[in-house]
């Protein structure tokens, strides 16, 4: 039996209240399905937090002016948002209250450890959890039946990043042997540290040091960069958020240390739209193997221009994601033709899309853990004061430059 989350009942006013192309709701004569939308928009992520908010709004909108879920009679989408503050115990309340509220699905959260409770709550509710964005192993390693994540998972990113860390300084004549690894602490940082550490010594690369530094009241990268430049490495890898990206790349711009590069892995800086002007001369040639919206392609272009029209800013690829994630969910309502949450986890788990909104080959599906099987991560580049995707060359915008520098 279909379950119904809610139903529009308030009369139409003749030229007044008819649906919209662009709304974020549904009509107000047919049923809608409410999805929950669980993101850091207060605190210090707040910047980020919101612009996924807002991708997951737009998608929403979008699929309401196609005409809904066709499947569905063509009932119409909304989407409720719940801020976790940047806190786990905060998400989890929120993804409570979200469920409680008559939320058939959730995306979400940005961080590892706010999603590790979500995923909890939708585990116990019995309600999908599309992941966005974050990148922890762990969370779908508990035998979790209802989450299912988009992006890379942390072996997969700190693998790739190992991967193509190793292939760039072949390509270059320039073999890396060393690096000095700078991550912050948590879940987040320590398991793409781990999964970097295990292939980068099977490339042939030694992570001569691991430094650490806490996720909050980081307000200088000074005495890491000048400790990780001691060790004498290749490159400095960092794995973080924006705020203490851009604090190291100046630390590293300030120090200058003897290296051919900064390298970022996961890293929430290095390849946002922001950074370069975040970061001024700092960030020019700094890298960063990471999940990132395919540059190349139309159609995430088109959204791309539509979302920064209607919010005032650029969409990044975080943004993207959550979009995408929204569009998994309808795809299940669609494959299932009902909104109860035990048949749309049953669509999603066995789903395919074709037309990823991210630079991987193939289609998004889910493995017997929930994890897409085909995401995987580019390299990009500043150059000239923008994001370019440089490595491998199937993806790339611009010519990879490396050591940096070495364009004169």
């Amino acid at each position: 039996m279909k379950k119904i989350a809610s139903v529009v009942t308030a009369l139409v006013v003749a030229g007044g209240l008819a649906a919209c192309s662009g709304s974020d709701g549904g009509s107000s004569d047919s049923s809608t399905i409410t999805i929950g939308s669980i993101h850091p928009t207060s605190g210090a992520l707040a910047g980020v937090g919101g612009l996924m908010d807002d991708g997951a709004k737009l998608a929403v909108a979008d699929i309401n002016a196609a005409g809904g879920i066709k499947a569905l009679d063509g009932a119409k989408l909304k989407l409720s948002s719940g801020d976790s503050q940047g806190k786990a115990e905060v998400g989890q309340s929120e993804a409570q209250r979200l469920i409680g509220d008559g939320a058939v699905a959730l995306v979400g959260t940005y961080q590892s450890d706010v999603t590790q409770n979500v995923a909890a709550v939708a585990e116990r509710g019995r309600v999908p959890f599309v992941i966005d964005v974050a990148v922890d192993d762990k969370i779908l390693d508990q035998g979790y039946k209802y989450s299912f994540r988009v992006q890379p998972d942390a072996t997969s990113m700190g693998t790739s990043g190992a991967e193509s860390l190793a292939k760039i300084g072949e390509d270059s004549g320039t073999p890396i042997t060393s690096v000095a690894y700078l991550h912050i602490e948590g879940a987040f940082g320590d398991s793409v540290f781990k999964a970097f550490e295990k292939e980068a010594a099977k490339q042939g690369i030694t992570a001569v040091k691991e430094i650490t530094y806490p996720a909050t009241n980081f307000s200088d990268a000074t005495t890491q960069v000048r400790e990780a430049a001691a060790s004498n490495p290749d490159v400095i890898v960092a794995t973080g958020y924006f705020p203490d990206g851009v604090l190291i790349a100046k630390a590293v711009s300030e120090l200058k240390p003897d290296i051919r590069g900064l390298y970022g892995i996961a890293n929430g800086a290095f390849d946002d739209g922001s950074f370069p002007q975040a970061s001024g001369a700092s960030g020019q040639e700094v890298l960063s193997a990471n999940y990132h919206y395919d540059a190349n392609s139309k159609r995430v272009g088109d959204i791309r221009t539509r979302f920064e029209k209607k919010y005032g800013k650029p969409m990044e690829t975080a943004s993207i994601l959550s979009y995408q994630a929204v569009e998994v969910i309808a795809a299940g309502l669609e494959k299932s033709g009902s909104d109860d949450p035990e048949e749309l986890r049953e669509a999603i788990s066995g789903i395919e899309i074709d037309d990823p909104l991210l630079a991987f080959g193939g289609p998004i599906t889910f493995d017997e853990r929930g994890q897409n099987k085909n995401a995987t991560v580019i390299v990009m580049q500043i150059q000239d004061d923008a994001v370019e995707q440089v490595f491998p060359k199937d993806f790339a915008t611009k010519d990879l430059v490396f050591p940096v520098g070495s364009n004169g």
